[in-house]
């Protein structure tokens, strides 16, 4: 994204401007950045959104190998920004999840996994990663159904398709910005399917933090390994940096009052001179995966 908060400025040029740019529909052509087992999914259709979207698959070293193994699975928001340069938002920008994932794996820092990148529509975006309206912006709410294409439509096909572990426990889901708002969101609400969650750069402050309040009235704690983080510079200027680490912050010790533990099953960590885009996420994506998927947990 840009060096400011861009879900934040939701005025009619900026919203027309994300839209197009996201949906890659003015990208010239780009060298790709691919590197591994990458599978693509095209034009995956939801009945219950009665829309369509690409979704990638990055496949540990070694799949076609041995038949009987099953992976652990990683579900991520905005995927054509994390494996390929020529798909990214910003052209070139992207997480560098292929090969962050690549080394760790080879190096025994994280299990093998299965990560799989969910597009994002475009126009849709917003209302698909909220789960209300925000009364300024007069946008979004639409996170229940997309928990919905995820639960009862993304991952029975690819649960069909490869060989994953099914259960919670070796299921996460993340996402940053508005992706990162929507993984704690729906973590919350489907910890039955979602054991891991990356809170990565969370729009805290939409619909008034309604994620705060909606976490402090969690009955019970669900069984949810939790990772949330923050840049120090998220913001068009110093004052609104802070209002942003002030946010994550915020949802950080809702989620200790709730019974999470620092260090055990929740890390916060506070990225110092961070911006709010792609360059920033991968540069911590490594340390995202060695805290939710350990080699040995």
């Amino acid at each position: 994204m840009f060096k400011f908060l861009t879900d934040r400025c939701l005025l009619t040029i900026c919203l027309a401007l994300l839209i197009v740019l996201r949906s890659g529909t003015v990208a010239a052509q780009r060298a790709h950045t691919l590197t591994g087992d990458i599978r693509l999914h095209k034009d995956f259709h939801s009945k219950i959104l009665n829309n369509d979207r690409d979704v990638i698959v990055y496949l540990p070293p070694g799949y076609d190998k041995d038949k009987q193994r099953r992976y652990s699975v990683l579900y991520f928001h905005d995927g054509q920004n994390l494996f390929d340069g020529a798909t990214s938002f910003i052209p070139g920008q992207e997480w560098r999840v292929d090969e962050a994932a690549g080394v760790l794996i080879a190096s025994g820092k994280i299990e093998p996994l299965i990560i799989i990148g969910v597009y994002n529509t475009g126009k849709d975006r917003i209302d698909e990663y909220t789960p209300v309206e925000d009364p300024k912006y007069k946008a979004g709410g639409k996170a229940d159904l997309y928990g919905r294409l995820l639960v009862e439509e993304l991952k029975p096909f690819i649960d069909k398709t490869y060989r994953t572990k099914m259960d919670a426990p070796h299921t996460g889901l993340g996402g940053s910005s508005l992706g990162g708002l929507v993984s704690i969101y729906l973590g919350m609400k489907y910890a039955n399917v979602f054991g891991r969650v990356a809170v990565v750069s969370p729009s805290v402050w939409w619909g008034n933090n309604y994620i705060v309040k909606y976490v402090e009235g969690q009955k019970r704690k669900p069984a949810l390994r939790v990772w949330l983080d923050i840049g120090t510079k998220e913001g068009r200027n110093a004052e609104e940096a802070q209002t942003t680490v002030d946010g994550a912050r915020l949802l950080k010790e809702t989620l200790i009052r709730k019974g999470w533990t620092s260090g055990k099953d929740l890390k916060y960590f506070e990225a110092q001179g961070a911006e709010h885009n792609e360059r920033a996420w991968a540069a911590r994506f490594g340390q995202i995966l060695e805290f939710l998927f350990p080699h040995k947990l």
